[in-house]
């Protein structure tokens, strides 16, 4: 019975070996003939955009390279210049459909080409010679408008569209702030690293449950992006400090600094960060 069971399961692997290359050849060929059809696709509609995305791919080149589809390929180079030479005359109407799917969207879009701005904190850059669009340092391959404003909006909802109290943002900041201090044995005033605040402002945002078990608690991510955003959205809210009476002093500088958004709305490196009792901080002046 054993020995039975034992050829059985040896069968059943060598066959599987056997049949794996042959189905992995078939998927690729399956995965070649749809890249083909959405090729086909696309042309019908005129959808140069995509088109153009879809023959620079490695996925084309692969293709031109398959040996029953060798024929394809003439057809496929076709395309693909007709397809660059269209994206390249779209630059001219580009702006303007752009702003016109922003107006669509409600997205207060500024265009200065080839930058676009949609609120502070979401930045992009268009690229044309090379078919992408970098959004918030991520990189979009395509110059498709439409999946411009659609990745825009997606920003803008990541860090706009959630419930944001200014007065709560900056108290929990500052608190931050004092626990580095009480750390360091300092008074509240003295300067601290802003990429140390930072840090210690995202490790209070976790539950208790994701210290006491860190391999299956939610870490809570803060990105820097958001962070920025929520900044300038508390200086924009003129709050004007927190509730204990301090008001935030931000020091520019280059080493270990971070990219945020200044009351002036203007992105600049911030290098430390201090409380300051808002008397202290008149008499500054």
């Amino acid at each position: 019975m054993a020995d039975r069971e034992e050829f059985l399961e040896q069968m059943q692997e060598k066959l599987t070996d056997v049949v794996r290359p042959y189905q992995q050849q078939q998927n690729r060929r399956q995965r070649m003939a749809d890249f083909v059809k959405q090729c086909v696709r696309c042309a019908g509609r005129n959808d140069f955009f995509q088109l153009d995305e879809l023959l620079k791919s490695n996925m084309a080149r692969d293709v031109e390279e398959e040996d029953g589809l060798k024929d394809g390929a003439e057809f496929l180079a076709q395309l693909r210049a007709y397809a660059d030479e269209q994206v390249e005359r779209y630059r001219i109407q580009f702006i303007e459909d752009l702003k016109i799917l922003a107006r669509e969207a409600e997205l207060p879009i500024e265009i200065d080409f080839p930058r676009i701005e949609v609120l502070k904190g979401i930045e992009g850059e268009v690229d044309f010679a090379q078919r992408k669009t970098v959004i918030n340092k991520k990189t979009l391959k395509s110059v498709d408008p439409k999946r411009i404003i659609t990745a825009l909006k997606r920003v803008k909802q990541q860090l706009y569209d959630r419930p944001y109290d200014p007065q709560a943002f900056i108290d929990k900041l500052y608190n931050a702030y004092a626990e580095i201090l009480k750390k360091e044995a300092r008074e509240i005033g003295h300067p601290v690293s802003m990429q140390h605040l930072y840090l210690e402002h995202v490790l209070s945002l976790q539950s208790r449950a994701f210290f006491q078990d860190m391999d299956k608690g939610r870490f809570r991510g803060y990105s820097l992006d958001q962070f920025a955003v929520d900044l300038w959205r508390y200086f924009q809210a003129g709050v004007g400090g927190t509730s204990e009476g301090y008001a935030v002093q931000l020091r520019p500088g280059r080493n270990n600094a971070l990219w945020l958004i200044d009351s002036d709305g203007e992105r600049r490196q911030i290098t430390r960060i201090s409380f300051l009792n808002k008397r202290e901080k008149g008499s500054e002046k």
